[in-house]
C-alpha cells in the first residue's frame, strides 16, 4: 500500500521516456494525479488516535548488511507525504507547456517524488539514506538544464553540499549501528541509551550537521540562495517546498527521537542556531532587490522556527514544528509560483522595475491579489495557515527558551516588514507607465496558485485538519524524552521545575483551544 507512493512515480518516470514529447506533460500529470489520489486514500485510512507506525510493509533484502525494505507511516511523516504529493502535482500542472526537453523534466520530477516519499516512509536507516540520495542527481540536472544564467555554478554547489550532507548522515548511521551493537539498521533495532555520553554527542553532532545542510540552517546555508534563485520556479518549489523538509524531518526522526537523553545537552545550542537563522533570514531578505531572492532568504528564517521548536521539545512546540513544515511548503510554493508568473509576464523580478501590478490596468490583478495573500500568510497574519504554526511554536517554546522565543517573535515582525516592502513596491506602487498592460494570466496558469491559496486559507481557519494527524505522535515523542534530562539546562531551581510541570499539565488544554480556532 505504501510502496505505491514510491514506485508509481518511479515506474511512471520510466514510462514517460517512451511517450511522445508533446504527450509527456499529460502523462506526467496523470501519474501525479493518481499519486495524489492515493495519498488522499491513505489519509482516509490513517488512524489519528494511533501514535505508532501504521500500514507497515517489510521485505527481506540484504539481511547480511542489515538492509531491509521496511516502510511505515505515522503522524510525523504523513503530513509531509501529503505535501510531497500535492506539490509534485502543482509543479507538473504549473510547468510551461512550451518547456524544452519536457519529457526529461517530467521524468526527473517523478523520480524526485518517489525518492522523497521513500525517505519519509523508510523505517530502515540505510534505506532512508538510499532514498535520501535518489533526488540528488535529478535535482542537479533540473537546475543545470532549466536554470538561470548562473545555473552551472548553482547546480554544482547544490550537488557538493547535498553529497556532503548524505555522507555525514551515512557515517552517523554506520557509527550508530556499530557502537550500539545493533544487528540491523531497522529503526526499532537502534538503541542509543547504553552508549557513552561522549559517543552519543559525537554521533548526534554528525547527524545534526548533515540534516542542517539539507534544511538549510546557518552557517551551512550558502548553497540555498544560488540554487533557489537560479532554478526555474517549478524546481524552486521542489527545493524549498519539499526537499528542505527532509532536513527538518531528519532532525526530529533521527536526532531528537534516537538521542532523547543527549538532546537536552545540545538543545540550548540548537535554539541559538535556530534564532540566528530566523534573524539572518529576515534581515537579509529585507535588503534584497530581487523578489525571488527575497523569498529564498525568507525560507531560512522559517526553517529556523522549526529548529527552535525541536530544541524546546514540548508537545505544543513539536506539533508546531510539523505544522510549520507543512505551512512553509504551501506558502513557499505559492510565492515561488507567482514570482515565476510575474517574471514570465512582466519580464523582470527587480523590485525597482515592478509597480502597480494590482491595478487592473496592468492586467495582473488576480495574480497580485494571490501574491498579497501569500505574503500575509508568510508574515503570520491570523486566519491563514502561517499564523497557526508560528503560534504553536512560540507558545510551546516560550516556557523552555523564553529569550530565543522572544527573538523569534521579533523576527516574525521583520518578516512582515520585508513582505510589506515587496507588496508595496510590486502591487501597490505608483504606476510609472499608466499604459503598460501585460499579457493576461490564463485560468490554467492561475489554477495552481488558487489551489494553494485555498489550502492556506482553509487550514488557517480549520487548523484541526493540519494538526489532527500529528498530535498523538508528538505526544509520544515528548514521552520519549526524559523530563529531567530535557529540562536540565533550563531548570536551575525548584520554582522553575514547578513552572515546567505546570506547563506540561496545561498542554492538553492548550491543544483543545487550538483545535477550536
Amino acid at each position: 500500500m505504501l510502496s505505491t507512493l514510491i514506485w508509481l512515480p518511479v515506474v511512471g518516470a520510466l514510462l514517460i521516456g517512451f511517450c511522445p514529447e508533446k504527450r509527456s506533460r499529460l502523462a506526467a500529470l496523470a501519474i501525479a494525479s493518481l499519486n495524489l489520489l492515493w495519498t488522499l486514500f491513505l489519509l482516509s485510512r490513517f488512524d489519528v488516535s494511533n501514535a505508532g507506525w501504521q500500514m507497515q510493509e517489510a521485505l527481506s533484502w540484504l539481511d547480511s548488511l542489515g538492509l531491509t525494505y521496511r516502510l511505515g507511516v505515522d503522524g510525523l511523516s504523513l503530513p509531509l507525504l501529503a505535501l510531497n504529493s500535492l506539490l509534485i502535482w502543482i509543479v507538473i500542472y504549473g510547468s510551461s507547456q512550451q518547456m524544452v526537453r519536457s519529457r526529461l523534466f517530467y521524468a526527473l520530477t517523478l523520480l524526485v517524488c518517489g525518492g522523497i516519499a521513500g525517505a519519509f516512509l523508510a523505517q530502515n536507516l540505510l534505506l532512508f539514506v538510499l532514498f535520501y540520495e535518489v533526488e540528488l542527481i535529478p535535482l542537479y540536472l533540473m537546475i543545470a538544464i532549466w536554470g538561470g544564467p548562473k545555473r552551472d555554478y548553482a547546480a554544482m554547489k547544490f550537488l557538493i553540499y547535498t553529497a556532503v550532507s548524505g555522507v555525514l548522515i551515512l557515517v552517523g548511521f554506520l557509527g550508530l549501528a556499530w557502537l550500539s551493537g545493533a544487528s540491523s539498521f531497522d529503526y526499532g533495532a537502534i538503541n542509543t541509551q547504553d552508549l557513552p555520553l561522549k559517543a552519543q554527542l559525537i554521533l548526534l553532532t554528525i547527524l545534526l550537521i548533515g540534516f542542517a545542510i539539507k534544511t538549510p540552517l546557518i552557517p551551512l546555508h550558502t548553497w540555498l540562495p544560488d540554487a533557489y534563485v537560479e532554478a526555474s520556479p517549478p524546481v524552486a518549489i521542489l527545493l524549498g517546498g519539499i526537499l528542505a523538509k527532509l532536513g527538518t524531518y531528519g532532525i526530529v526522526r533521527f536526532c531528537l527521537q534516537l538521542f532523547p537523553d543527549t538532546w537536552s545537552i545540545v538543545s540550548p545550542g540548537l535554539a541559538i542556531v535556530g534564532v540566528a537563522s530566523v534573524l539572518y533570514g529576515s534581515l537579509t531578505a529585507i535588503s534584497q532587490k530581487d523578489i525571488k531572492r527575497m523569498v529564498a532568504y525568507s525560507s531560512i528564517g522559517h526553517m529556523g522556527y522549526v529548529l527552535v521548536a525541536c530544541a524546546a521539545g514540548t508537545e505544543l512546540s513539536l506539533l508546531g514544528a510539523v505544522g510549520q513544515m507543512v505551512s512553509h511548503g504551501l506558502i513557499l510554493a505559492i510565492l515561488f509560483y507567482l514570482v515565476g508568473v510575474i517574471e514570465a509576464k512582466v519580464g523582470t523580478r527587480e523590485l525597482d522595475k515592478l509597480n502597480g501590478l494590482l491595478n487592473p490596468i496592468r492586467g495582473l490583478p488576480l495574480t497580485s491579489a494571490l501574491l498579497v495573500l501569500g505574503g500575509m500568510a508568510s508574515a503570520g497574519i491570523p486566519g491563514l495557515v502561517g499564523f497557526v504554526a508560528e503560534f504553536l511554536v512560540f507558545q510551546g517554546s516560550f516556557s523552555v527558551f523564553p529569550i530565543p522565543t522572544l527573538l523569534c517573535i521579533i523576527a516574525s515582525g521583520l518578516t512582515a516588514v520585508y513582505f510589506v516592502i515587496l507588496l508595496n513596491r510590486t502591487c501597490f506602487g505608483k504606476l510609472d507607465n499608466a499604459t503598460a498592460y501585460y499579457p493576461n494570466v490564463t485560468w490554467t496558469e492561475q489554477t495552481p496558485a488558487l489551489v494553494l491559496a485555498g489550502l492556506i486559507f482553509f487550514l488557517g481557519v480549520q487548523p484541526t485538519w493540519l494538526l489532527r494527524w500529528s498530535e498523538p505522535t508528538t505526544k509520544e515523542l515528548v514521552a520519549g524524552l526524559t523530563i529531567g534530562a530535557s529540562q536540565q539546562v533550563a531548570i536551575r531551581d525548584g520554582s522553575q521545575l514547578s513552572a515546567v510541570s505546570h506547563q506540561r499539565s496545561a498542554i492538553s488544554g492548550q491543544l483543545s483551544v487550538v483545535r477550536t480556532q
